[in-house]
């Protein structure tokens, strides 16, 4: 089980830059995997995507995982008012 947020996107992606955005001003760690240089992170997010490569994926240290969150969402789910 992981111990970190991992953040699969690319760094082409507004959503992607988004989500790090909200990670990044609220000082919580988490590992990004760039889908286009990573064929291991590319892989992971189109098996949890059935074949797509929607990012950002975000997998959390409980075994979670959101796809393309919406800014509300993603702070939710990391307790963020």
């Amino acid at each position: 089980m992981e111990t970190e947020i991992i953040v699969y996107g690319t760094t082409w992606c507004g959503d992607s830059r988004r989500a790090r955005r909200i990670l990044d001003e609220n000082q919580i760690p988490y590992l990004w995997v760039d889908i286009d240089s990573d064929s291991e992170g590319r892989k992971f997010v189109e098996q949890v995507n059935k074949g797509y490569r929607s990012v950002p994926t975000i997998v959390f240290p409980d075994g979670t995982i959101l796809v393309e969150p919406s800014s509300s969402e993603l702070k939710e789910k990391l307790g963020l008012s």
